[in-house]
């Protein structure tokens, strides 16, 4: 806790210094985006093609600010201390809204609402109560881990990527995988083989894009071009490409 602590201070004072606001991007013309590049369908590589869900959210809301797109992938967990050190303008990476991220970062309006949801292959590891003595995958530095960590008794086995977590469940070298519940419906669609067990929505949450805290206009920006693509169609034409539905948070 002291370590999350100092960390937290640390991205406070770096929060502001530095970072582009709107004006200066848009007299750019260019703004770079930020995501994780591992987590399908949301956001990902085909091949050596960046895409998903959440990279054309992104390239339809640039197109409505008029801007081209430099995208930039990190890992997850230093997604949020790039946004601070301002290494790109905003982050795009299935972050959940939590108390202790809008301590150092801002967030937009959501751009989608789901949950993580509780996997195994056993019929009888589908509810909190039932991890207890469970060894339990999830992917480091995510609402997951956080809410996972609250369960009594879980065994938590911590991964770099979600993709290694799902890989642990199917192997069998764990028990159980939460992560979040379009992923989840994307796994099984891809391991078809697997006798997938699908358990309870662990916790509910509403998704964001992260921007350096205090830098208004941005976050203003990226409200107003959600909302335009979300008012003209696009984003419904978007969410129903790769989920069959509009997730937005209604």
């Amino acid at each position: 806790m002291k370590k999350t602590a100092l960390l937290l201070g640390a991205l406070l004072l770096t929060a502001t210094a530095g970072a582009r606001t709107f004006d200066e991007i848009k007299a750019a013309g260019t703004i770079k985006i930020a995501t994780e590049g591992a987590f399908k369908p949301f956001n990902y590589f085909e091949g050596k093609k960046l895409t998903g869900f959440e990279v054309e959210i992104g390239d339809a809301i640039a197109k409505k600010l008029g801007l081209k797109v430099q995208w930039i992938t990190q890992p997850f967990d230093s997604l949020i201390i790039g946004v601070t050190q301002n290494r790109y303008d905003f982050a795009i990476a299935s972050h959940g809204i939590n108390e202790e991220r809008a301590k150092v970062v801002d967030f937009s309006d959501p751009h989608y609402c789901t949950g993580g949801q509780i996997v195994s292959k056993s019929p009888n590891i589908k509810t909190a109560a039932q991890l207890n003595g469970k060894r339990v995958a999830v992917q480091v530095g995510t609402s997951y881990l956080s809410n996972v960590q609250k369960v009594k008794g879980v065994k938590v086995k911590t991964f770099p990527k979600d993709t290694d977590a799902v890989a642990a469940l199917i192997a069998g070298t764990v028990d159980a995988w939460v992560s979040d519940k379009f992923v989840v419906l994307d796994a099984k669609k891809a391991n078809p083989k697997v006798k997938w067990q699908l358990g309870d929505l662990l916790f509910k949450e509403e998704i964001a894009m992260v921007v350096n805290k205090g830098n208004d206009s941005v976050t203003e920006a990226l409200n107003g071009a959600l909302a335009d693509i979300i008012k003209d169609g696009t984003y419904a034409k978007i969410s129903k490409k790769y989920f069959g539905t509009d997730v937005s948070c209604k």
